[in-house]
C-alpha cells in the first residue's frame, strides 16, 4: 500500500544523491588546478559563468603576430581506457590523455592550442576523484602550451553507476590563415616521419581490454616479464602530447617555405585510417612496417590474443602516434630536431603518385 504524501520525510537535494556542499569542495579543489594553466591572455578568475581569454594578436599576448587569425576547435574523449584507470584505481594520468586527444588534433592544421575545456561526469560527488582527474587535465594543458579556463562537472546519480565516470575534451586553437597545413601541398618523393608514441594511446582499449582480461585471464596487477611492467602500468601510459616539438619545428619551417606538407595525428584506424586525412587528391603514402622499432607491449598484444598483422595495424598505433610529410630535403634535420625535443622519430615511408590512401610494405 502507498504511503500517503503526509507520511513521508521530507525530501532534499542531498536526498536525491546531490550534495552541494561536497559539490563546492570539489569545485575548490580544482581552482588551483585551473590556475596554474593560466597566462596573461586569460581574463578574469575561476568559478564564473563563462572564460574570457584575450584576441590582442598584436600585444606580447602571443608568440606571434596574427594577421588574420583562424580558429580550430577539436573535441574529444578517453574512451574506454577509463575503464583501465578504475580498475587501478589511478586517476591522474587519464587527464592527459583527455587533453591530447584533442591538443594533437588541433595540431594537424599548425595550429597552436590556446584553450582547453572538460566536462566530468560522474553519479555522485568525489572531491578525491575529480581533484586526480583535473590534475591530469591540468598537466597536459601545461605541456601542450594551454590554458584550461573552464568546464563542467556533472553529477548523474541515475545516468551513472555507482563507480563510473567519463570525460570529454573541448580545445580551441589559432592558425595564421596563410600558415594552415592541409596536404594540398604534398608531392610525390616527399618523406614520412613518424612520431614515436608512448603505447596505446587512447585507442584499441576494447580489443585490449577482451584479449588481456577475458582471453588471457590477466589481472591489472599481473607482472609482465616481456615489458618490464604490469599490465596496468603497460595499459594506462598516457597519450603523448606532441605540441611543443611539432610547433618548433614549424617555426623553424615558416609555412612560406612549404617544408612542411601535411600532419597527421594515428588514433583509431591506425596509420592507414589516418595519413589519407593529410593526404590530396593523387597522393598516396608507402609506409614500410620495418623502419621503426615496436614497442614490445604490440607483440605481447598480438600474441596474447592470436590477432592476424591487419588487423594490429588497423586497431593499433603500433608504435607511431604522429605523422609529418616534409620535403626529403629537409627530412634529416627534422629527424634529428625531434630526437632532441625528446620524441624519437624515424623516416618510415614516401609519397607517390596514386589513388588517395596508404599501402603498408
Amino acid at each position: 500500500m502507498a504511503k500517503s504524501p503526509n507520511d513521508k520525510a521530507p525530501m532534499s537535494y542531498k536526498s536525491a544523491g546531490l550534495d552541494l556542499e561536497l559539490y563546492e569542495q570539489t569545485i575548490d579543489a580544482m581552482a588551483p588546478l585551473v590556475k596554474r594553466t593560466h597566462t596573461p591572455r586569460v581574463m578574469g578568475g575561476f568559478g564564473g559563468f563563462a572564460s574570457l581569454f584575450s584576441l590582442d594578436f598584436n600585444s606580447r599576448l602571443f608568440a606571434r603576430n596574427y594577421k588574420h587569425p583562424v580558429l580550430v576547435t577539436c573535441n574529444d574523449g578517453v574512451g574506454t581506457k577509463l575503464k583501465i584507470a578504475s580498475m587501478m584505481q589511478k586517476y591522474d594520468t587519464v587527464g592527459i590523455d583527455l587533453v591530447a586527444m584533442s591538443v594533437n588534433d588541433c595540431l594537424c592544421t599548425g595550429a597552436e592550442p590556446v584553450i582547453f575545456l572538460d566536462y566530468l561526469a560522474m553519479p555522485k560527488d568525489d572531491v578525491k576523484l575529480a581533484t586526480s582527474l583535473i590534475k591530469g587535465i591540468s598537466d597536459g594543458c601545461i605541456d601542450a602550451g594551454c590554458a584550461l579556463t573552464g568546464g563542467e562537472t556533472a553529477i548523474l546519480p541515475d545516468f551513472y553507476a555507482p563507480g563510473d565516470y567519463d570525460l570529454a575534451g573541448f580545445c580551441v586553437g589559432i592558425v595564421e590563415r596563410d600558415s594552415i597545413i592541409n596536404g594540398n601541398g604534398t608531392r610525390p618523393g616527399d618523406l614520412i616521419i613518424g612520431l614515436s608514441s608512448t603505447g596505446l594511446h587512447s585507442n584499441g582499449y576494447s580489443l585490449a581490454r577482451k584479449i588481456v582480461f577475458e582471453k588471457a585471464g590477466l589481472k591489472i596487477d599481473d607482472s609482465i616479464p616481456e615489458l618490464g611492467t604490469t599490465v596496468g602500468q603497460a595499459l594506462l601510459e598516457p597519450t603523448r602530447i606532441y605540441c611543443k616539438p611539432i610547433l618548433d619545428i614549424l617555426r623553424n619551417y615558416p609555412v612560406k617555405r612549404r617544408v612542411v606538407r601535411g600532419l597527421a595525428h594515428i588514433t583509431g584506424e591506425g596509420l592507414e585510417g589516418n595519413v589519407p586525412r593529410s593526404l590530396p587528391a593523387n597522393r598516396r603514402a608507402i609506409i614500410k612496417k620495418d623502419s621503426w622499432p615496436k614497442p614490445a607491449l604490440f607483440p605481447w598484444l598480438k600474441n596474447l590474443g592470436n590477432v592476424d598483422e591487419k588487423e594490429m595495424y588497423t586497431v593499433f598505433n603500433m608504435g607511431i602516434g604522429f605523422v609529418m610529410i616534409v620535403s626529403r630535403f629537409f627530412a634529416k634535420s627534422i629527424v634529428k630536431q625531434l630526437d632532441e625535443s625528446g620524441v624519437p622519430s624515424w623516416v618510415i615511408g614516401e609519397i607517390v603518385e596514386g589513388e588517395t590512401g596508404v599501402d603498408l610494405v
